[in-house]
């Protein structure tokens, strides 16, 4: 290959390209006529500054020229080269500044650079394959300027936008208009994103900047929902979006959407694939698996357990220029780089605009995207009332902070992870298990009993202030056959919660219809309480949740911001849902790790995206062969560790004693004394077959009947920034706040020394004057700290401004409080049974307001249903206004 020469590479490589594009390869004759040729691509075509190698000749005009290099020269700097040839170009009706054609390309035959020369903004890029000549064709037809300015003038005005979604499709815009083609937008999990993107799209289509728009995703059930969010968006009023423009999916199955849901999607007629025409406006949304499918067939996909491959999916010719726009949903997935490889070929072989989304931006989608052109992130939507911030309870457990310790003679069970019989041993020394080997070697029912049994006292407490269960979501470690850390939750959870088996129920790739399971955990009252590892980790939407558990150890920094991004969303079943609580079940270390979380996530894909056979034929084809010897040094080790005896015994045939661990030590020598000889072994293609399937021992896994977990919890409260304080810190906190803020905050004022000028003003200041602090004093985390505290639970504001402010003040509950003050007003010593019935309105409200005014009487329903104001005040004779100020002030003293 380092001798081919350029016409070999034209040959060879660039002509089998333009064929495969349509072009017709003909030799420049002198004198052709032109208008005689369409759809060629004219060798040696002569211009007023040397031949360029080819000219694309459409409807008997030159629209591009294309300079071609041997193979091993880089064809970027070679534009500059096709630039010269495009100001040569004489007789054409062409001419951008003068560049007499709109299109150039420079290849070596492996890498085609293009630029569009229209407009000095564009920017020259890499494009997987050479355009049609219809690609060509519409290229020239397309007014993207009038249709920018058709966008830029269109104010968005959509009535369900809200102000960030807007201020999102206003940055993605801006940065078409300024001739960026990729893009990240950076949108915390649960602010819309989709939806963003659907009344983005529509503006797209409508203004002609793009026509053709593929919607990819990762998984079947996201695409059911983005399918879903587009049929159903309200693009004009009284107009869906579908009744608009067609909207195309992929074949989906019944379990993908709702047992009563009445939806039958579109599939995408193959030719709108293969045979884009100008005229056509349409949304494809589709997984990226199969997209990769069609473009390069079965081999080149990657999948899991919890995404099984479409059976249906084929290889297919798709040109380049089959879509406009791609966005790509929950662009930062692809956790290997290996996926992340076949992800970037998938995206790479289309010339279109792509805007990735995601919540959590990494360094790898920064590296593809290039920049975010806007973020919102979590703090700014809970600042702005559009997410629900989360409380932190660490729970401390022995064996999950040091691990377990067997004593001798202590007896363990032992499962075999093949067939799932257990038998029973006896330790006969002592041996120390650490954290990471608890529930992948070794397991503790004891442990799993007892934390979720702490949880279970969050969850009465919950449950007896909200009137309901919180929905509660479990991640445990793995989800194995027979050793199952998911299965063994979902039973005890049964047992400690004792409300049946639908009460609990787990949701993993491994469970029949899991789709339809989430629905349920979403939609109904059970489950409750839901055990998965990760299918439910991202991309799933379960407003209600309240509770998360993480019982799994969590390194990836974009894992556990996704897994967090569960539960804030505000509840559909409740809408009081001002917080969700994480439970951190490793002593809140995982909270104090994830902590210093930035907004670009530094963590690379994981490794091994190379198989052992290629590395060895790097190290014969001598391509960075120290690195490349190491690589394999290690690999080699970590097959001595993993083998067992069968294997050792067949890897004697190969190397001495079958100690793989020595000849791997060794080999670094003897491939510098001896290449070719060690090389020969290595390439053995019997060798290389055992180091990719050698036997494995049995795996097992020990059931420590006998380990007693301690465990113990500490509710965590978090400010602001994100820090998190023990319940006693952050009431001395509160108590220094108030004792500093009186002339700064008149509610406090009132309620220490005016208690006469009580109300719902005062009230609704202190409330959100408290809230609005770095600390956050919501009522919901005071009222968390006074329990953990004073064993006092549903403290009311009021006690606690006052008990903040002088210790002896004793902390009242609401109705407390509320009985305290009637007992000591006594106004009555009779009462009509009219009276008697507005009184108990009027207490209920207070209970839950703690102050009343005449407009509330016209406003609040249990008031106004009854006649409000005006029979209220005739029914206490008119002296309701007195009324009013001696129970504000009553409650208030």
């Amino acid at each position: 290959m380092t001798s081919e020469s350029e016409r070999v590479t034209r040959k060879k490589r660039i002509d089998p390209q333009l064929k495969a594009a349509g072009w017709v390869i003909t030799p420049y004759q002198t004198g052709m006529d032109l208008s005689r040729c369409n759809r060629y691509a004219l060798e040696e075509f002569p211009t007023g500054n040397g031949p360029a190698d080819y000219a694309l000749c459409l409807d008997g005009k030159i629209v591009a020229v294309i300079e071609a290099k041997k193979v091993t020269l880089g064809p970027q700097n070679v534009l500059t080269q096709a630039e010269r040839y495009a100001t040569g170009i004489s007789g054409g009706p062409f001419n951008y500044s003068g560049f007499r054609v709109p299109f150039i390309y420079s290849t070596n035959g492996e890498i085609i650079w293009y630029h569009d020369l229209r407009n000095p903004l564009n920017r020259s890029r890499t494009v997987a394959k050479f355009h049609t000549p219809d690609a060509l064709a519409e290229r020239l037809k397309e007014k993207f300027e009038a249709s920018c300015q058709r966008l830029l003038e269109w104010e968005n005005t959509h009535p369900m936008i809200r102000p960030y979604q807007a201020e999102a499709n206003a940055a993605i815009e801006q940065a078409i208009r300024d001739r960026k083609r990729q893009m990240l937008v950076a949108m915390a999990t649960g602010t819309g994103k989709t939806y963003t993107m659907v009344n983005e799209t529509f503006r797209l289509m409508e203004s002609g900047v793009a026509k053709r728009i593929l919607f990819l995703v990762d998984r079947r059930a996201l695409a059911a929902q983005a399918v879903k969010a587009f049929s159903s968006f309200e693009a004009r009023p009284g107009l869906k979006f579908d009744k608009s423009y067609e909207v195309y999916s992929q074949r989906f199955f019944r379990e993908d959407f709702e047992e009563d849901e009445k939806f039958d999607p579109k599939v995408l007629p193959s030719n709108y694939l293969l045979e884009p025409k100008p005229g056509l406006a349409f949304v494809y949304v589709c997984t990226i698996q199969r997209m990769t499918i069609n473009l390069f067939g079965r081999s080149a996909v990657f999948g899991s357990d919890d995404e099984p491959i479409d059976e249906d999916a084929e290889q297919m010719d798709i040109p380049i220029h089959a879509f406009d726009l791609i966005i790509a949903d929950e662009c930062h997935r692809g956790y290997t780089a290996a996926e992340q490889s076949v992800w970037r070929k998938t995206l790479d072989h289309f010339d279109a605009i792509k805007i990735g989304l995601t919540a959590t931006p990494a360094a790898h989608t920064m590296a593809y995207f290039r920049e975010i052109v806007y973020r919102y992130d979590y703090a700014r939507a809970v600042r702005e009332g559009f997410l629900v911030d989360y409380d932190a309870v660490a729970l401390d457990s022995n064996v999950r902070m040091n691990g377990i310790f067997l004593q001798a003679g202590e007896q363990v069970g032992v499962i075999d992870a093949a067939k799932g019989t257990q038998s029973f041993d006896t330790m006969e020394d002592e041996r120390q298990f650490d954290t990471a080997e608890v529930e992948r070697s070794i397991t503790s029912p004891d442990s799993n009993r007892k934390i979720l049994a702490e949880i279970r006292k969050y969850a009465e407490v919950h449950e007896q202030r909200f009137g309901r269960f919180p929905k509660t979501l479990i991640f445990a470690v793995n989800d194995l056959s027979h050793t199952s850390h998911a299965d063994q939750l979902v039973d005890i959870a049964r047992d400690v919660f004792g409300k049946g088996d639908s009460f609990v129920q787990k949701i993993t790739g491994k469970v029949d219809r899991p789709l339809q399971h989430i629905r349920e955990f979403r939609n109904r009252p059970m489950p409750a309480v839901v055990v998965t590892v990760d299918m439910l980790s991202t991309g799933v939407d379960i407003p209600d949740l309240e509770f998360i558990v993480f019982l799994r150890p969590v390194k990836s920094r974009i894992l556990f911001e996704q897994m967090l991004g569960r539960g804030t969303r505000k509840g559909e079943r409740c809408p009081d849902k001002s917080h969700f609580v994480v439970f951190d079940c490793f002593g809140g270390t995982l909270l104090d790790y994830f902590r210093q979380a930035t907004g670009i996530t530094a963590e690379p894909p994981e490794k091994e995206t190379r198989s052992i056979v290629q590395v060895i034929k790097d190290i014969w084809d001598n391509r960075e062969r120290d690195y490349n010897t190491k690589v394999l040094v290690r690999r080699l080790q970590r097959i001595d560790k993993e083998m067992g005896g069968e294997a050792r015994d067949l890897f004697a045939a190969y190397v001495p004693l079958g100690d793989l661990k020595r000849y791997a030590s060794d080999l670094p020598h003897t491939i510098r004394q001896d290449f070719t000889g060690t090389m020969t072994l290595l390439r053995n293609p019997a060798f290389q077959d055992l180091l990719l399937h050698y036997p494995r021992p049995p795996r097992s896994i020990l059931v420590a009947y006998e380990n007693v977990d301690t465990v113990s919890s500490r509710y965590l409260i978090r400010d602001s920034a994100g820090h998190e304080y023990k319940p006693e810190d952050y009431l001395l906190a509160f108590s220094q706040f108030v004792k500093e803020n009186p002339e700064h905050i008149d509610a406090i004022r009132i309620l220490l020394d005016r208690p006469k000028d009580w109300g719902t003003d005062a009230l609704f200041e202190l409330k959100q004057k408290l809230a609005a602090t770095r600390y956050r004093f919501t009522v919901e985390n005071l009222q968390m700290a006074h329990k953990v505290r004073y064993d006092k639970a549903l403290v009311d504001i009021i006690s606690m401004v006052k008990h903040a402010a002088r210790e002896d003040e004793p902390l009242y509950t609401a109705e407390e409080r509320i009985q305290r003050a009637f007992d000591r007003m006594a106004l009555f010593s009779s009462l009509t049974a009219e009276q008697q019935q507005w009184l108990d309105r009027i207490r209920a409200h207070l209970i839950a307001n703690l102050s009343i005014s005449k407009d509330d009487f016209d406003i609040i329903p249990i008031f106004a249903n009854e006649g409000g104001w005006g029979i209220a005040n005739r029914v206490f004779n008119g002296d309701l206004p007195a009324l009013i100020r001696q129970w504000n002030e009553t409650i208030a003293a």
